[in-house]
């Protein structure tokens, strides 16, 4: 059995003590059905717990468990189904985050999010006085605040927003419609996930690198096919839509898989460029930054494949050329750069 299946099955071993107990003649049918076992299953576990109690491993100290009436029968298990109870400390730090999570906007189980908080700060007692007095700030700076605001403000209103929105990687502003989706705060920064009417697509955009956000007199309603990522796991995936690019690394230019996101590294075959220590895959939506970092990394990089984005780059570091011509040490230092680009 793996380890998370072993963590699982104690769980459900610890929840369905005090269970049985309460529960005393129970039909085995129905108590599979309420723990989602089969009846085998359940059969299992019962003998499982027949073998456990307290330390001492005399046949007092054991779970007393019978089931061959069909009916379930617990006894001598009155230590092992006590309620597990919250450290103070415990306690605390799960209403900071709930309440912290109840302040994020576009929540959409609020009402629930608020009964838990308020059955836990009722049943905490003192935890709950001490974590009123904590908060923690998860904003996103002044220069954001307005922004976040009128994120918040059309999220609320279900509108559309109109945004002016920097690009680093390609140093460039562009200006979308966008209809919110949520905010989420991923490692202290805000984004604003949303339908983008540009790309015809779900996109991130990192809320201080909005530069103006106004909310429109239309309907923000997200189409049905705008679907949430998962911010835990591929919040940022590149989409299967994205060009799929192949370089040769030479081992001078190896970092760029530590500081780049690759899909796949392997060691360069037999028949790459003979300088290659690593032949890397990556996913980009825009090969611009792509021509940047192969012209950076000169002779240190050659494309594989698509060969139309070698021809490119190799234009690109000729165009380069041709403005050093005048200066005869630029030309020569940069003729390497364009011969490290040839399509293979």
């Amino acid at each position: 059995m793996s380890g998370s299946a072993s963590t699982e099955r104690l769980s459900r071993l610890l929840a369905m003590v005090p269970y049985l107990l309460t529960h005393q003649g129970i039909p085995l049918e129905e108590a599979s059905r309420h723990f989602g076992l089969s009846t085998d299953d359940l059969v299992h576990d019962l003998e499982l717990l027949f073998v456990c109690g307290t330390p001492g491993h005399m046949p007092d100290d054991l779970i007393d468990a019978r089931w061959d009436s069909g009916h379930v029968y617990l006894s001598n298990a009155d230590p092992i189904a006590r309620p597990a109870r919250l450290a103070v400390d415990e306690a605390v730090a799960l209403l900071v985050g709930l309440r912290t999570l109840a302040e994020v906007p576009g929540l959409h189980d609020r009402e629930a999010l608020e009964g838990a908080l308020a059955k836990l700060s009722e049943a905490t007692g003192e935890a709950g006085r001490a974590a009123g007095s904590v908060s923690v700030d998860v904003g996103s700076g002044e220069e954001s605040a307005s922004v976040l605001q009128t994120c918040r403000t059309a999220l609320r209103e279900h509108r559309r927003l109109h945004l002016s929105y920097l690009v680093p990687s390609r140093d460039e502003r562009t200006e979308r419609d966008v209809d919110p989706m949520r905010l989420v705060s991923v490692e202290g920064r805000w984004y604003l996930e949303a339908w983008c009417h540009r790309a015809e697509g779900v996109r991130l955009f990192r809320v201080d690198r909005i530069e103006s956000a106004q909310v429109l007199d239309v309907d923000g309603t997200p189409p049905a096919r705008a679907v949430s990522r998962d911010v835990g796991s591929d919040l940022f995936a590149p989409s299967p839509d994205d060009l799929v690019v192949t370089i040769d690394l030479a081992p001078q230019a190896v970092w760029v898989v530590d500081y780049y996101p690759v899909e796949s590294v392997q060691e360069a075959p037999e028949d790459a460029w003979e300088d290659a220590a690593l032949r890397v895959r990556l996913r980009t939506a825009d090969t611009r930054w792509v021509h940047r970092l192969l012209l950076r990394l000169g002779a240190g990089a050659r494309v594989v494949d698509p060969p139309e984005l070698a021809v490119e780059v190799r234009q690109g570091a000729l165009a380069a050329l041709e403005r050093y011509s005048s200066d005869p040490l630029a030309t020569q230092s940069n003729q390497v750069s364009a011969q490290g680009h040839e399509t293979v």
